[in-house]
């Protein structure tokens, strides 16, 4: 069974979603999404889109800000880009509907680690789900986008599929999909397709991001023969509510938000002291690397398993007021960020690193294309300033879009598609096996390929990986997929990518800490701008 679309979009976070309706005012569109419409990294973003909207503010310090965070490896033109489109994009979410905090009428700007002015546009602390809101809205209203859910995209379709695999100058033609309401794999064919999956911070043990982030749109390019680079960079935010082994009722943890540091508050270690002035000048307000590396070393210093974050200075109404849902949660934790303390940890967040694509987010894949976190597009350099993902997301996904516009004619020859071949294969028995394998890999990664890692530890992580890789190699070739098998087979592949990032990269530079090479080299030192990943077999 086959569809046709003029564009194909695999995810529907800020990202999927923005593009979708950029491509609607030109073309038919088919947007897939393998849970619910809202389950996505954008759902979970609190702190906002960093933009310069206030007198006191400018383009260059914007950028600055930006390359200084990405210590030395971000594309200078691809920041300016992003920059400088940023207000026009955040006004464009305004007109469709995402209601914005305002202050005497204009826009309410917070101050996150990192940043030089107040520039951070939010909705309280749950923008990421007032922005998919809006989206969500629009997009219903829209006939020429088809949403599909409940479809996990297993492959892309390319020439390893219609005929003899050539090395270069590949073609993506669609994807397999499998539809798991009905347990049917379907063709969908696209003139153009574009992975926007999000992230893969379900590859450790430690995340703030949701379930569904299992590194499916990283896999699924490289396996098709697209070049990722820059891997090794994965961001943990220092900032996670630290629940007590057995007690988290999901998956992923809940982000305390970068903005309650930017509005005032302290980090203390268990026995109260304010330690970031140990480690940096900006202290609280230091760029998200620095300070998880810091709560990491006061972690394993002192062998405690959180520390804390306090607000307890700031009234009471003030921390209602701007962190309604954070300070909801702490409730429901038996905590009164008013008067107590909140414990925090560590916990993976975003990957800077991506599949490769250029300012139009096009990938080295004929008629790929690729939008949001799931990319490389030089903006974020080996570590991200906060809240550029969201403004990322919206500036590459207008450029895909009016890149596709302008190649929408393009003469693109049908060939023929073979329907997915399962016959060989038995109904699922290996669940066991599965969820053994997820929860061994998340040690793993948190373990040997955490905030700090060394030689030694990324070689034991790429012996046990590989093995991991071999064996459900041999589980997917027997068995009928369904999506828990799926996901492992894309968190293991995903996973294997961050390790040789990571042991190419001879140095310590922004996320990626080693302690064989701890002095960071100056920006024009680096050893590798880019740590290239590309699968030809």
């Amino acid at each position: 069974m086959a569809d046709e679309s003029d564009v194909l979009i695999i995810g529907s976070g800020i990202a999927g979603l923005y593009t979708a309706l950029k491509c609607a005012e030109f073309a038919n569109v088919i947007l897939v999404t393998k849970k619910g419409t809202s389950d996505s990294n954008t759902n979970y973003a609190q702190g906002g889109i960093a933009s310069v909207f206030s007198s006191e503010d400018t383009f260059d310090q914007h950028i600055n800000d930006t390359l200084v965070a990405g210590a030395g490896l971000c594309d200078k033109d691809s920041v300016e880009m992003m920059v400088k489109e940023g207000p026009d994009r955040i006004r464009e979410l305004i007109d469709i509907g995402t209601q914005f905090t305002l202050k005497d009428g204009n826009l309410h700007l917070a101050k996150e680690g990192g940043h030089s002015a107040s520039r951070i546009v939010h909705a309280k602390d749950l923008t990421g789900r007032e922005v998919e809101r809006s989206l969500l809205a629009k997009i219903s209203e829209n006939t020429s986008i088809r949403m599909i859910e409940n479809a996990f995209a297993i492959d892309l379709i390319t020439e390893h599929h219609v005929n003899a695999p050539s090395k270069s100058n590949f073609t993506c033609f669609g994807a397999y999909v499998h539809n798991t309401a009905t347990d049917k794999i379907n063709i969908i064919r696209a003139k153009f397709t574009i992975i926007a999956t999000g992230g893969l911070g379900q590859i450790y043990l430690h995340t703030t991001n949701p379930e569904i982030a299992t590194g499916d749109g990283y896999a699924m390019a490289y396996r098709a023969g697209a070049q990722l680079a820059n891997m090794e960079f994965i961001q943990f935010h220092p900032t996670s509510l630290y629940e007590p082994d057995g007690t988290r009722k999901k998956n992923y943890a809940f982000l305390i938000s970068e903005a309650v540091r930017g509005h005032g508050a302290l980090l203390r270690n268990k026995s109260g002291k304010l330690f970031m002035t140990d480690y940096d000048q900006r202290k609280e307000l230091a760029p998200r690397d620095i300070v998880a590396r810091a709560i990491d070393a006061e972690l394993k210093k002192h062998g405690d398993d959180f520390v804390y974050i306090d607000m307890t200075h700031l009234p009471k109404d003030e921390i209602a007021d701007n962190f309604p849902n954070i300070y909801k949660k702490c409730l429901e934790m038996g905590i009164d960020a008013s008067c107590d303390y909140i414990p925090v940890v560590p916990a993976a967040h975003y990957s800077c690193g991506g599949i490769v694509v250029d300012k139009n987010s096009r990938t080295t894949l004929n008629r790929l294309y690729a939008v949001g976190e799931v990319t490389m597009t030089g903006v974020h350099g080996a570590n991200r300033l906060a809240s550029n993902s969201l403004l990322e997301a919206l500036i590459f996904g207008k450029h895909a879009a009016v890149d596709i516009q302008n190649r929408i004619n393009e003469t693109f020859n049908k060939v023929s598609i073979p329907e997915w071949d399962d016959s060989d294969t038995i109904t699922a028995d290996e669940k066991v096996m599965i969820s053994h394998a997820v929860k061994e890999l998340k040690l793993l990664m948190w373990n040997y390929v955490g905030i700090v890692r060394s030689d030694l530890r990324l070689q034991y992580a790429e012996r046990r990986i590989n093995n991991l890789l071999k064996e459900v190699k041999g589980i997917y070739k027997r068995t009928k997929v369904f999506s828990g098998l799926l996901e492992l087979r894309n968190l293991i592949q995903t996973a294997s990518l961050i390790v040789k990032g990571a042991q190419m990269r001879k140095e310590s530079r922004g996320l990626h800490y080693n302690i064989n090479y701890p002095a960071l080299l100056k920006p024009e030192g680096a050893i590798t701008t880019q740590s290239k990943l590309q699968n030809y077999s």
